[in-house]
């Protein structure tokens, strides 16, 4: 009965925790912000290039007439259109590697705003192509933007999960997959034949990027750095504390520094793990496959081929060819509004059913789409089945798949190790984002309708194995998480603490001691304990 009565207690307390967790205006602030300038330019860039790539062919096909005295052969040209496509996941995959380092020495605030950079100059090199006669300006600016992308899909969900309450982190991590879904649908906005969409103006769909860039450089900088890295990697504690005021909106962040702190007393080690390291540590090793299948999962589950290949879908579909623009909208509002309720029921229903759920339907979805592609010829109103399909698909990913991976990866590793980890996921990300890119052409060309039959036995094998090993996260501190892969990886959290990093165990003790120092001169009016 006691215990019984304690637990009712605990519940009764975590409830009164949870109302008491405010979206301060700091904190919306900085996610809209990092988000904007961050993962909406990857959306955008994954959709941009549908709308004009009939002129930037006849681009392509004039410019190397000017030069060679003869049009380009079609063998040529469409490798060279493959090339602008997918070289945008090679600069994807050079930034995540990159990533750890500068996040390590710049901060997670400063990476995305340095980030900037890299999208600015990939919008001028673009926007200039036509102007200056030179498509491989284009193509450079489409592998300068992928760094870009590859930088910031790994900085701004470690941002975000490192600013936000533990009771809202999944929301806060639904931003970078909802802003993904705004990009992808402003690129077809803006792409529409009454906007930019034309032979004289498809420039300035890339020339665009830059707006966003300009709004998170104005603004960010107003905005404190995590407070976990302050603490933890740059040891300072007055700032730490002032960030966490600021994002928290409470003037007492004890309970807050206190927890972080708990982290580091069992990591034992504030110094940044390698990937091989990270690798070889037992008691991540689950943590580590989960990311790379949920990860690869992401890309390889078919919903790129659709971003890339949508107007050929369509058309094979049966629609007609001047109304595939304005359909191929209700694609990206359609995901827009699934990843936004995804972004607002994540907190109740939690991780697994959304992610597990998500790739379900696909499977469903997937081979229905099969059987009405395979026999639209013989019913006429088959075209609408698949069209349906397909919205529907998009929706199922965008529920869970679209974004849940970027918030596990974050969840799923201590301070040290986080960096490593996104840089493991984002690798996988991005390789199998341009094997999709380069690879689906020739699926869909030797598998005709058959071949959205791969991608739903990806999604039913990636559904499975989360199914058996994800563990649900929600509402969970960084330790009870790795409490929960602590069985699966055969070591307890107690020898975790015993035995890693022994040389390095003074560290949080120090952090603490300051901490206590802080307390005692005034700064906070609670004490670590």
């Amino acid at each position: 009965m006691e215990n019984k009565q304690q637990s009712n207690d605990e519940m009764k307390e975590n409830k009164a925790v949870k109302k008491k967790v405010n979206w301060s205006g700091s904190l919306v602030v900085a996610s809209l912000t990092g988000a904007f300038g961050s993962s909406f330019l990857y959306g955008y860039n994954l959709s941009v290039v549908n709308a004009p790539a009939v002129y930037i062919k006849k681009f392509y096909n004039e410019t190397w007439e000017r030069r060679y005295g003869f049009s380009v052969d079609e063998g040529t040209l469409t490798l060279l259109w493959s090339i602008t496509v997918s070289i945008f996941a090679i600069g994807g995959l050079v930034g995540a590697i990159i990533v750890t380092p500068i996040v390590k020495f710049f901060g997670r605030k400063c990476t995305l705003l340095l980030n900037n950079v890299f999208a600015v100059a990939a919008a001028l090199l673009m926007s200039l192509s036509l102007l200056a006669g030179s498509f491989e300006m284009l193509i450079l600016g489409r592998i300068i933007m992928g760094v870009d992308a590859g930088i910031s899909l790994s900085a701004l969900p470690m941002y975000l999960s490192e600013i936000s309450p533990k009771e809202i982190r999944g929301s806060l991590g639904q931003v970078t997959a909802i802003f993904i879904c705004i990009g992808v649908f402003t690129g077809q906005v803006l792409g529409l034949p009454e906007i930019f969409g034309q032979e004289s103006r498809w420039p300035y769909l890339f020339g665009a990027i830059i707006v966003p860039s300009l709004i998170q450089v104005v603004i960010l900088p107003f905005l404190p750095e995590s407070p976990r890295y302050l603490l933890l990697e740059k040891h300072n504690t007055s700032k730490a504390e002032k960030a966490f005021q600021t994002f928290l909106g409470k003037d007492d962040v004890s309970h807050e520094i206190e927890e972080v702190l708990a982290e580091s007393r069992v990591q034992r080690n504030t110094k940044l793990v390698s990937i091989l390291q990270l690798l070889r540590t037992r008691g991540a090793r689950w943590q580590v496959i989960t990311v790379v299948v949920t990860m690869g999962c992401y890309q390889l589950c078919g919903l790129n081929a659709i971003w890339y290949y949508t107007n050929n879908i369509f058309s094979e579909a049966g629609i007609n060819r001047e109304t595939i623009p304005y359909v191929t909208l209700s694609t990206g509002a359609v995901e827009t509004v699934a990843a936004v309720f995804s972004g607002l029921v994540i907190e109740r229903l939690g991780r697994r059913p959304l992610l597990i759920g998500g790739f379900g339907l696909m499977v469903v979805f997937f081979a229905v789409l099969t059987v009405s592609l395979t026999l639209q010829d013989t019913v006429h109103w088959l075209p609408y089945l698949s069209i349906f399909c397909i919205l529907a698909i998009i929706a199922s990913f965008c529920i869970g798949p679209g974004g849940i991976p970027f918030v596990l990866t974050g969840e799923f590793f201590q301070q040290s190790q986080r960096p490593a980890a996104f840089m493991i996921a984002g690798t996988v990300n991005w390789l199998s984002n341009f094997a999709v890119g380069l690879l689906f052409p020739f699926i869909q060309g030797g598998l005709q309708t058959y071949c959205f039959l791969v991608f739903a036995a990806i999604c039913f094998a990636g559904a499975t194995y989360l199914f058996f090993v994800l563990p649900e996260t929600k509402n969970k501190t960084f330790n009870e998480i790795s409490q929960a892969f602590a069985k699966r990886n055969k070591v307890s959290l107690e020898m975790q603490e015993m035995n890693h990093y022994p040389e390095e165990r003074k560290s949080s003790a120090e952090q603490e001691s300051n901490f206590t120092s802080s307390v005692d001169n005034g700064k906070t009016k609670k004490g670590i304990v």
